[in-house]
């Protein structure tokens, strides 16, 4: 299995949600007009990334959850930047 590294930390390359403490948990809604939620992983409990994660939401609420098909982890450094256009 490929080895990729981001942070510093070696994760295998495989499908599927991949994870490192300190990026950004994005539960899409299921149903028009409820937000989206947003949580910070506090702690990675799956092997090379994998869930279960521990996440804190911003009220400060933690709980261990295993993200479903409307989930995405974020990585801060990766985020896509706005075109200078769009700045102003």
């Amino acid at each position: 299995m490929p080895i990729f590294r981001r942070g510093g930390v070696a994760l295998p390359h495989r499908q599927g949600m991949q994870a490192i403490v300190g990026d950004r948990l994005h539960v899409h809604s299921r149903a028009v007009g409820d937000p989206d939620r947003f949580a910070e992983i506090v702690e990675v409990r799956g092997d090379g990334g994998a869930p279960p994660y521990l996440v804190r939401f911003p009220d400060g609420h933690e709980t261990l959850i295993f993200p479903g098909p409307d989930s995405v982890v974020e990585h801060p450094n990766e985020r896509p930047r706005l075109s200078r256009r769009f700045l102003g």
